[in-house]
């Protein structure tokens, strides 16, 4: 069994995936924020009782606070378990949910910004850097018609053309991913500069 945590970004969403990809069981919620408070509670409550092989967590990119909480509590219940913990990324999720040859991600980032990322392929890969741009100017660094993610309306009304769809992603979704997606190192995935600069 694999335990998939995300809390990256307002979605609170952990899944229990069998050795053959299906969903044994899983919980969903959106809360914006508390995840620290809702995580642990929530991945007791799927499991009951259950250890899992493995887990795979969101790495990022979304909320900051919300990306560490995962992260630490998948390192820590690898530990407490004896078992190997691997990453995802949020923008690959979405992107894999989507089930089309090419979609672009967008997903709401800080200072009015956008977390963008195009995918495309079989299977599925990433077309570009993940960059943290404007609205003007993410829509001008995505060519896909469809746009998904928190930020993908205002991408494609900045960019005056496309289909949008607001989505978060879902940790029992992890499963459409590809091996290649779903074996990043466990670290954070900030996908911009800290706003915090050294003392000089």
């Amino acid at each position: 069994m694999l335990l998939v945590i995300d809390s990256a970004t307002a979605a609170c969403s952990v899944a229990l995936l069998g050795g053959d990809g299906a969903v044994i069981d899983e919980r969903h919620e959106i809360v914006g924020r508390g995840h620290a408070e809702r995580l642990l509670p929530m991945i007791a409550d799927l499991l009951a009782g259950r250890v899992p092989q493995s887990i795979l967590v969101d790495c990022g990119p979304g909320s900051f606070t919300g990306v560490r909480v995962g992260l630490a509590a998948a390192h820590g219940l690898a530990i407490g378990w004896q078992v190997p913990v691997a990453g995802f990324s949020s923008m690959a999720a979405l992107a894999a949910a989507a089930g089309e040859s090419a979609v672009a991600v967008a997903l709401a980032g800080g200072h009015g910004e956008l977390f963008v990322q195009s995918y495309g392929g079989e299977p599925l890969a990433p077309l570009d850097d993940l960059r943290s741009l404007p609205p003007g100017a993410a829509a001008a660094a995505t060519a896909a018609e469809l746009v998904v993610g928190s930020g993908a309306e205002a991408l494609v009304a900045a960019r005056g053309s496309g289909r949008w769809s607001d989505a978060l992603p879902r940790a029992a979704g992890a499963r459409l991913l590809p091996p290649a997606l779903r074996s990043l190192p466990a670290r954070p995935i900030y996908g911009r500069a800290p706003d915090a600069k050294p003392m000089t």
